[in-house]
């Protein structure tokens, strides 16, 4: 099925991710009694049949790959904010950015560290590399609520991401005054290295080249978010590719996508399954696998680690390959 595009002008594009809603009761959830070493077989053939991949991706496979936002991690890069601010509200990464900073140089400072650790410091992670390996021969597109560049960083093309939900490497007015981001990264560099008892210098602090006001990070977080040329075009992109493929054998390798934003990825592969009968789904998740048990044998919910399942089934079409 296509993605529909609200507005038919080509500079106020809107994607209606409520359009793909399933409405699918909960008692169809069920979680696949199947074996383990079965289900990456039938993964592994599902993938190797398919004649084009869509992958949507959630937290979850970040944190499967080693960015994890809590626990060791965070308390090792981040003490200093936690004990400058206190631990009852400096719990892990991602909440940590909504406190209410008292100064825009308090605010840079924290998200500067935060992007350096998540977004430029790290290379392309084994696991982002092991899903390119097993994917990037056949048509495929990704849909990612992730914000950490990784899927540029493992190889796959600009051409073929459409990362909904921002990019930690880029910044926007506050306000959303005018529909443009900014790179970042060369300044969140330089604020890493002047930061001082959590602070940046004042003249560091980005200022809206439009309005004059605050700068934010490009994240949806509230109704400011910025939606610019990239983004809407990324958006054309994939309703392209679903058009395209919509007659073709399709996999949707579903990861790490829990029930915090379903809208998005979850419940919207539901019913592209619903209404696509050649489509079959491979949801991989460590908790939440659990497959409408109406998909029957073209869905496979692998509840697992993502990283060892990923590994597993491409080890397995490797050993297929040279036979």
């Amino acid at each position: 099925m296509a993605l529909h595009i609200l507005n038919g002008k080509e500079d106020v594009k809107k994607v209606d991710f409520t359009q793909f809603l399933s409405g699918l009761p909960a008692r169809d959830y069920v979680f696949q009694n199947t074996p383990y070493k079965e289900q990456i077989k039938e993964a592994s053939e599902l993938l190797g049949n398919a004649k084009a991949v869509l992958i949507g991706a959630g937290a979850g496979l970040s944190t499967a790959a080693g960015l994890c936002y809590g626990g060791k991690r965070f308390t090792d890069h981040f003490q200093e904010f936690i004990e400058k601010y206190g631990s009852m509200y400096m719990t892990d990464m991602y909440s940590a950015g909504f406190y209410p900073f008292p100064t825009q140089e308090a605010k840079w400072g924290y998200w500067s560290k935060h992007a350096y650790l998540n977004r430029i410091e790290p290379n392309a992670l084994p696991l982002y590399q092991c899903i390119y390996e097993l994917i990037h021969e056949k048509p495929h597109f990704v849909l990612t609520t992730n914000v950490d560049h990784q899927f540029w960083k493992a190889g796959f093309s600009d051409e073929n991401i459409f990362a909904t939900q921002g990019d930690y490497g880029k910044i926007q007015c506050e306000k959303g005054c005018h529909p443009k981001t900014y790179d970042a990264v060369k300044i969140f560099l330089q604020m890493n290295q002047a930061r001082k008892n959590c602070l940046i210098p004042s003249f560091m602090v980005p200022r809206c080249p439009v309005c004059g006001g605050n700068m934010a990070m490009h994240l949806r977080c509230d109704q400011y978010f910025v939606e610019d040329e990239h983004w809407n075009k990324a958006a054309a992109r994939y309703g392209s590719f679903l058009k395209q493929h919509k007659k073709d054998r399709m996999v949707l390798l579903e990861l790490g996508v829990g029930f915090n934003t379903p809208t998005i990825i979850r419940f919207p592969f539901e019913k592209m399954m619903r209404d696509n009968k050649s489509w079959s789904l491979i949801r991989l998740n460590l908790d939440e696998a659990m497959i409408p048990e109406s998909f029957g044998k073209r869905a496979v919910g692998i509840n697992a680690d993502i990283a060892k399942s990923m590994n597993d089934i491409l080890e397995r079409n490797r050993n297929n390959d040279e036979r």
